[in-house]
């Protein structure tokens, strides 16, 4: 069975609404012939553009996806989005654990793995991150810390999910 290709681009934060549309609109220009069966599309904008981003990719091939979300279903916390919030919008996929959430953010394995069992519980697919630093890479530590980061990524997951 051949692989699937899938491109995600991650948006960071960048784009207005506004300029969400425009990019929208010229992405499915481009993305139109791109068969479903050989390789999947998503955007990942901002979560002030989401909605935006799936209007205008409604019936296309491209796929929407968030950067984040909360482990908890509901709360106080402030500034996160949970995975109900984000199922309702109609987003399919969701980022975990990327290397700028670790650094500035101080995400670590355990909340990724949270995170990770929230995406799950709402149906949505994760993208699940992870990297060494450069200074983890010039040390030669590389192949420790991504067994470690999977390890933690995916503890208590099974192989059913």
């Amino acid at each position: 069975m051949a692989r699937k290709v899938f491109i995600a681009g991650n948006w960071k934060m960048n784009k207005t609404a506004a300029e969400t549309a425009a990019l929208c609109k010229a992405l499915k220009e481009k993305f139109t012939d791109i068969c479903p069966c050989c390789a999947e599309v998503a955007v990942c904008p901002t979560f002030t553009s989401l909605s935006t981003a799936i209007a205008e990719l409604k019936g296309t091939n491209i796929k929407v996806g968030a950067q984040n979300i909360h482990w908890a279903d509901n709360g106080a916390f402030t500034g996160e989005i949970s995975g109900a919030m984000l199922k309702e919008l109609g987003v399919e996929y969701v980022i975990i654990g990327h290397s700028e959430r670790r650094q500035y953010f101080g995400e670590t394995d355990e909340t990724v793995n949270k995170r990770l069992v929230a995406a799950l519980k709402n149906g949505l697919k994760p993208i699940v991150c992870i990297g060494e630093t450069l200074e983890e890479r010039e040390g030669g530590k590389t192949e420790a810390v991504l067994d470690t980061q999977i390890k933690g990524a995916f503890a208590s997951i099974s192989a059913d999910d």
